[in-house]
């Protein structure tokens, strides 16, 4: 496991919603729901697509371009076309800013 890095302020990150960031060369989605924040690959395991480009809701994240559904606490497809899990990554927050750590043997 890689060390955790700053990828962004919490601020930067809208409630139910994402932003895409990129750590260490890995496309990482970082999510509000629920009131946490959770960071899961930015890439659908169905399309090649950004998830961060995907609605939240209760927990699930929808990529925007088929409409794959993702838990975000544990990467698990909730929905159709996807059946591939996409990774999860550790997240922290202190003092405001967001980290991620991002396995090393992560794809870039």
């Amino acid at each position: 496991m890689s060390e955790f890095r700053k990828v962004c302020p919490l601020s930067a990150v809208p409630d139910e919603g994402a932003i895409g960031v990129e750590v260490e060369g890995v496309p990482v989605a970082v999510v509000r729901a629920g009131g946490e924040v959770f960071a899961l690959h930015d890439v659908c395991s169905h399309e090649e697509v950004p998830l961060s480009e995907g609605e939240i809701y209760d927990h699930t994240l929808e990529c925007w371009l088929h409409g794959s559904c993702f838990d975000v606490r544990t990467g698990k497809p909730t929905g159709p076309p996807a059946t591939k899990p996409v990774p999860t990554y550790p997240v922290k927050v202190a003092d405001g800013d967001v980290y991620v750590a991002v396995p090393a043997d992560a794809q870039p």
